[in-house]
């Protein structure tokens, strides 16, 4: 009998001193996970290929984009509380917002949008789509939260620019503003001591070379200039990858296939 539990209780104690294997989790819109994340539509986001890249018997890995949303909805929708909760030292953090960020602050469609830049100025509305009061805060403001509020438990976090559409400016080139999402993002990072990945800037380089006719051919999707079919999500994911890689102090590079 003594024996018995000696040995139940070694068991427990077995299980309890097992360290739990770190989390990649990623938060973002559809170019991140475009419907189910299973290519419906022809549609694919580069973070439903991402798994390929890591030792997934070392880390686990949970892509919680979703189509449509901004930073803004993504966290009225009460989607980053529950993720956030799960979090715990050693997890990881990738977010890539902005493409949905640039829309009607207020509006009867979609009232996603958010303040130009990274201050702290604020709007307050009666939200139309929604009937709630709603303070409405600057896309730099709703990535700090994520940020401040993941590392705040112990996790390394990545800021991801937006990946580029297929989109020229006159110059045949994709366009680059210097006041623009890709621009903030990384002024985030810098404010807030996080990775950085320019995503959008890595990308925008290949299609600068091959022009919009061969990007539409090979990385996108006949109903849009804006979602990636297969290849132009691996792609992308590739760039993400080729960021952590290149990442100095990276713990999740070391995860790394």
């Amino acid at each position: 009998m003594f024996r018995l539990i000696f040995l139940l209780v070694s068991f427990a104690l077995a299980i309890v001193g097992q360290k739990k294997s770190p989390t990649l989790y990623i938060i973002g819109d559809s170019t991140v996970k475009a419907g189910q994340g299973n290519g419906g539509n022809g549609m694919w986001g580069w973070g439903s290929l991402i798994d390929n890249f890591f030792d997934t018997t070392a880390l686990s890995i949970e892509n919680h984009a979703i189509g449509g949303r901004s930073s803004r909805t993504f966290l009225t929708d009460g989607r980053w509380e529950p993720i956030l909760a799960k979090m715990g030292k050693g997890d990881f953090l990738i977010i890539q917002f902005g493409h949905n960020d640039d829309w009607a602050l207020n509006d009867t469609i979609r009232a996603r949008g958010t303040i130009d830049g990274i201050g702290e100025e604020y709007e307050e509305i009666d939200n139309l789509l929604t009937g709630k009061h709603e303070i409405v805060h600057s896309y730099g403001w709703y990535l700090r939260k994520y940020v401040n509020e993941a590392k705040s438990k112990g996790v390394e976090v990545y800021i991801c620019s937006p990946v580029p559409f297929n989109r020229y400016d006159t110059h045949g080139k994709i366009e680059r503003k210097k006041e623009f999402y890709p621009a903030w993002a990384k002024q985030v990072a810098i404010q807030t001591s996080v990775h950085f990945i320019d995503l959008h800037e890595q990308t925008a380089l290949l299609y600068d070379s091959l022009g919009y006719a061969k990007v539409k051919e090979n990385y996108f999707t006949e109903k849009d200039d804006v979602h990636t079919n297969l290849n132009g999500a691996k792609l992308n994911a590739k760039m993400v990858v080729k960021g952590i890689r290149n990442t100095p102090d990276s713990e999740l590079k070391k995860l790394l296939k």
